[in-house]
């Protein structure tokens, strides 16, 4: 099984990467791999007119890497109380053709941190409903990371048991989400 992570942050040393990766470390502590996606940056502004099938390669690859994903893992932090835009213009480009796009039917989760006392809730809800419109399988419950900037030890973990045993419960949640799709489809037709 392999679950993609993707950071809605495109500064160094982002709490959102932070936690991307912590759940990595969660998923590959089972029997899953993990790939963090850190092309976001270059991913440019939709527009109808570029999206062709010979779309711009930051586009193709980003399409190409949610398509290796069995599950994706989202972490978005919170910009005037809503996704950052170059994340929900990533996802503006991953919607298209909406009824045969990369992630129709894709397990996904949110989980979101910020610096202030709500752990990114607002964009958290937000992420979940733009995934749920693209026809993304969205699950799990949400996971906020308030006061992010002290909820890491300088390893980049979580330093708070409670908040790693909620994200361990969202991962799960996910992993579980992509299981019984692979089991049925292993299972021989009688």
């Amino acid at each position: 099984m392999q679950v993609l992570g993707i950071s809605g942050s495109l500064r160094g040393g982002s709490h959102n990467t932070e936690l991307v990766r912590a759940a990595g470390a969660l998923i590959e502590a089972g029997d899953a791999e993990f790939d963090v996606y850190d092309g976001l940056k270059l991913v440019p502004p939709y527009d109808k007119d570029d999206d062709v099938p010979d779309a711009p390669a930051a586009v193709a690859h980003m399409r190409a890497a949610i398509v290796g994903a069995d599950a994706v893992l989202f972490a978005t932090p919170e910009y005037n109380s809503s996704i950052p835009g170059q994340l929900k213009n990533a996802i503006d480009w991953l919607s298209r053709p909406i009824a045969t796009n990369v992630l129709r039917n894709k397990p996904v989760t949110v989980v979101g941190a910020s610096t202030g006392m709500f752990g990114a809730v607002w964009a958290q809800a937000e992420l979940r409903k733009v995934l749920a419109a693209t026809g993304a399988r969205v699950v799990g419950g949400e996971l906020p990371v308030p006061h992010a900037h002290e909820r890491f030890d300088k390893d980049g973990r979580l330093n708070d048991p409670e908040l790693e045993q909620a994200l361990a419960d969202v991962v799960r949640s996910l992993v579980e989400a992509v299981r019984p799709v692979s089991e049925e489809s292993a299972t021989p037709a009688a």
